[in-house]
């Protein structure tokens, strides 16, 4: 069956993410992955670096589930400041290409206070769904 995206008539087409995702077999839940390292370190503090590392860090553990990025269905970034995310969209979205590629989940932005892990900038959660039919 694979994935296939959903646009109501008459809506814009978003830019970056899709309204809605239908999809059908194995789910993979993501837990929400910050931008450090495998050894727990964060290598920056700069907002667009740590999510490129947060990125990275999500195709690592649906790889580890025999998963692809090309399987993410839904996506959620927390972000400690709006501003300086808006700023760094356009590293933030070269990131996502050069790491995701042209899948875009439903998505959701949400600026928190904070995070558990002091240094983080950014923590980015998904859901994934990997056709049983396909493999």
């Amino acid at each position: 069956m694979g994935n296939r995206t959903v646009l109501p008539e008459g809506w814009r087409r978003p830019k970056g993410y899709s309204n809605a995702v239908v999809a059908q077999g194995c789910q993979i839940y993501v837990a929400g992955q910050v931008g450090w390292d495998s050894e727990e370190r964060f290598n920056s503090d700069d907002i667009a670096e740590q999510a490129a590392q947060a990125l990275r860090n999500v195709v690592a553990v649906l790889e580890a589930a025999g998963a692809g990025p090309e399987h993410i269905v839904r996506m959620t970034w927390y972000v400690t400041d709006k501003a300086a995310y808006i700023a760094g969209l356009k590293e933030i979205g070269q990131a996502y290409r050069d790491i995701i590629g042209r899948n875009f989940p439903a998505m959701t932005a949400v600026e928190v206070t904070a995070l558990v892990e002091d240094r983080a900038k950014v923590e980015i959660e998904c859901t994934a769904v990997v056709d049983e039919g396909s493999g």
